[in-house]
């Protein structure tokens, strides 16, 4: 037989803000909201309530609105501070000339007390992370408050009726909702919780209904999870046809509509056809236009967004750009929990997908031997193989809870450190020749933002490439070792993203030409130099020291006596490899 539990209604979600972000109000956290909002001038508690101790709805109003105030008062004098205390004595000058440059800095004050309050760690360890495109960093509040929610309750497998099993499924239903409310999803869709980004694309694909005369339009400039896709398309005698990516990533829009329209569904029962998209580039830092999405709706294909690069730093208001699914992963957007990623989706597009196999969880009925199979009635849970991540889904709420109160302010704040990332690396010369020390590959920032609120027209993603006195490539792989000996946590290579490494490396008519049996190694040695790009991104505990760093360690570069001295140092490491 398949199994059998009961359901209860989640926590109720209040979606009004002054800045149109939800603020979601749950039953379990309102002490997380005391602590994450005051930011740094609120101390920890001791203890959290219960599960079933905090305060009814009505009863909630009051705290919430004082706790909403306190998270709006001016900012403490420490908060946007140049002192030394704030920032290291040989960085100083360069951060008043970086404020009087970009003032607007200054109006993200906030997310320099959570630097100190959920990230102090960074500073500690001395580490100057700028991998936010590989995983968010954890912070430190949302650890304490989900390790002391465990610590009190009991949570049992959601498949019984039992009264552990119910608090998992009420968990698992409010983490669910808030989900579902901080993508501002109108009514209609609902959460397929997925190990990841990649695991909610696959499910997407293997299940999606390809046939001849099915069209998979997708952007060259894409992750390997959308890539993948493909595979079932062409399994199925669909159509694949490619976007092509410009040489900073991303598409022409024009392109992308022309390509569309020529592989559009033609009339009524017309096999189906899927549109996928990336939101946002990991490695060329493009920006996808979300109209796009309504274009393709309106020329009869199913849409499919990949928003896991995109999520991260971006509002995305699906009552805006009704998405028929959309792919992302939680440790991407604020580190904690991995393992835990979600289709957010439409349940009329999840009624028209076809798995092709079953499992525990998915069914109500399995006959045995035999060939009868009925599915659960609840849609979700056709599509969540096994036993959800139980354990892990109350931190998603608690997650987006605290992500809301920060997500306003990160474009601007990251729009400006990243220009003057790419000014400054841009700007640097070999001492002895002259030459430029970096190459940017990736698209740059266009709009200069200005206040609070606004969205960029880019992400926070550098690529690049650093260089000799000569103008030849340094090893990617020197400079990952170099980084790491300054304490840099950065990466290098193609991303997952073989179009859009291609593009930003010229390298489009040599990957049209792979045999095969192509492999890294010999695509390599072939072109006769490492490939891939230095990659670093910006996210929710970046500061200015951060940049600085970097700038620091791209200077050494430009030194032709501290590089040579760790080359010959990441040489002596290398003995007896193959370079």
């Amino acid at each position: 037989m398949g199994h059998s539990h009961s359901r209860s209604s989640s926590a109720g979600l209040d979606l009004g803000h002054a800045s149109n972000t939800p603020v979601l109000h749950r039953k379990r956290s309102s002490a997380f909201s005391a602590l994450t909002l005051g930011c740094a001038s609120a101390p920890y508690a001791a203890s959290l309530p219960s599960y079933g101790d905090y305060p009814t709805r009505e009863d909630r109003s009051s705290f919430s609105d004082r706790d909403e105030k306190r998270s709006y008062d001016p900012p403490p004098l420490y908060a946007i501070s140049t002192t030394p205390d704030i920032i290291e004595d040989a960085a100083a000058d360069a951060y008043k000339a970086f404020l009087k440059e970009y003032p607007q800095y200054q109006l993200t004050w906030m997310l320099d007390a959570l630097r100190r309050s959920d990230f102090s760690r960074l500073d500690r360890s001395g580490e100057t992370y700028v991998d936010y495109m590989g995983a968010s960093i954890y912070p430190a509040s949302l650890i304490r408050v989900c390790h002391g929610f465990l610590q009190r309750s009991l949570l049992g497998n959601t498949h019984s009726v039992s009264n552990t099993s119910r608090l998992s499924a009420e968990c698992a239903d409010e983490a669910r909702q808030t989900v579902l409310s901080f993508f501002r999803a109108p009514p209609g869709y609902t959460v397929v919780f997925t190990p990841n980004a990649t695991g909610a694309l696959k499910l997407v694909g293997e299940s999606f209904p390809f046939g001849p005369g099915s069209a998979y339009v997708l952007g060259a400039d894409s992750h390997n999870s959308v890539h993948g896709i493909r595979q079932f398309a062409n399994a199925r005698g669909a159509e694949v046809r490619y976007i092509e990516s410009t040489d900073v990533g991303g598409f022409d829009v024009a392109d992308a509509k022309s390509v569309l329209v020529g592989h559009q569904p033609r009339g009524e029962g017309a096999p189906p056809c899927l549109f996928a998209m990336t939101g946002q580039s990991n490695i060329s830092n493009s920006k996808n236009p979300l109209s796009m999405i309504e274009f393709a709706a309106s020329r009869g294909y199913y849409t499919l967004l990949d928003a896991a690069a995109l999520a991260p730093t971006s509002v995305i208001s699906l009552t805006d750009t009704p998405v028929d699914a959309m792919a992302v992963s939680f440790y991407k957007m604020f580190g904690f929990p991995t393992g835990v990623g979600a289709l957010v989706v439409k349940e009329s597009f999840l009624a028209r997908l076809e798995r092709p196999w079953f499992a525990g969880g998915t069914v109500d009925v399995v006959q045995a031997p035999g060939n009868i199979v009925t599915l659960s009635a609840e849609l979700h849970e056709r599509f969540e193989d096994g036993t959800i991540n139980f354990l892990n889904l109350p931190p998603i709420t608690d997650g987006l809870r605290f992500l809301s109160a920060y997500l306003p302010f990160l474009p601007l704040r990251l729009s400006t450190l990243t220009r003057h990332l790419i000014t400054s690396l841009s700007e640097l010369q070999h001492d002895t020749t002259g030459t430029p020390v970096a190459k940017i590959l990736s698209r740059r920032p266009g709009k200069i933002l200005k206040t609070v609120g606004e969205q960029s027209d880019t992400g926070s993603v550098v690529a690049l490439l650093f260089l000799f006195p000569s103008g030849q490539m340094i090893p990617n792989s020197f400079i990952e070792y170099a980084a790491s000996r300054q304490n840099i946590s950065l990466r290098t290579g193609c991303m997952c993203n073989p179009g859009g490494a291609a593009s930003l490396l010229g390298l489009r008519d040599a990957m049209a030409a792979l045999p095969c049996d192509a492999t890294l190694r010999a695509f390599e040695q072939y072109m006769g130099r490492e490939l891939g790009v230095v990659r670093i991104s910006l996210g929710l505990a970046t500061d200015f020291r951060d940049v600085w760093r970097v700038i620091q360690f791209a200077k050494s570069l430009a030194d032709t006596d501290a590089r040579t001295a760790m080359w010959d140092e990441w040489l002596g490491d290398r003995t007896g490899v193959a370079l």
